[in-house]
């Protein structure tokens, strides 16, 4: 029977201990069952704590993010799994690096463009740059895709990282 059901894009955090081998097992939960991750980044939440909080972008019906939500609170290692598409308000950003080569009036309008996205230029030779870009996937996409006129010769990008709005956290 097939699954009925709206796919949307879900940004989920999940909280885990610090330790090796806990990326591995939540990742794993993902391929095992044929879930598709679009974005993942994790990082420690204070400097010294033995926590890290891990954020997935990933897409599905209801149904299928009710079982990823379910079955990753079953991991030991994870402490609280929230759905941050769904819990209220949230504040999501991604990373982008962003290199283009270009001179003359090519450079003049890449420093043009760059300026209209605030993307900061963090180096500079006489014939390329790399520009610094934060804001929503979206907004790096437009960014890129312009770029890729001008001479774009490189991209890298992190995923989303996420935090809920408001006084409370996961």
């Amino acid at each position: 029977m097939k699954e009925q059901g709206t796919i949307a894009t879900h940004t989920i955090s999940v909280l885990v201990d610090n330790e090796a081998g806990v990326l591995a097992r939540v990742s794993g939960l993902f391929s095992g069952r044929g879930y598709n991750i679009e974005s993942l980044t994790v990082a420690a939440v204070n400097n010294g704590d033995d926590r890290s909080r891990i954020t997935i972008v990933t897409t599905g019906t209801r149904m299928v993010i009710e079982q990823i939500k379910a079955q990753l609170d079953r991991l030991v290692p994870v402490h609280k799994v929230a759905d941050l598409t769904i819990d209220g308000a949230h504040i999501s950003r991604d990373l982008a690096l962003v290199k283009v080569s270009g001179e003359g009036e090519k450079r003049v309008e890449a420093l043009r463009i760059a300026d209209a996205f605030r993307a900061r230029v963090i180096d500079s030779s006489r014939s390329s740059f790399i520009f610094e870009l934060t804001g929503s996937a979206e907004k790096l996409n437009a960014f890129t895709e312009i770029m890729s006129e001008l001479g774009l010769v490189e991209v890298a990008r992190t995923g989303a990282v996420a935090l809920s709005r408001g006084k409370t956290g996961l």
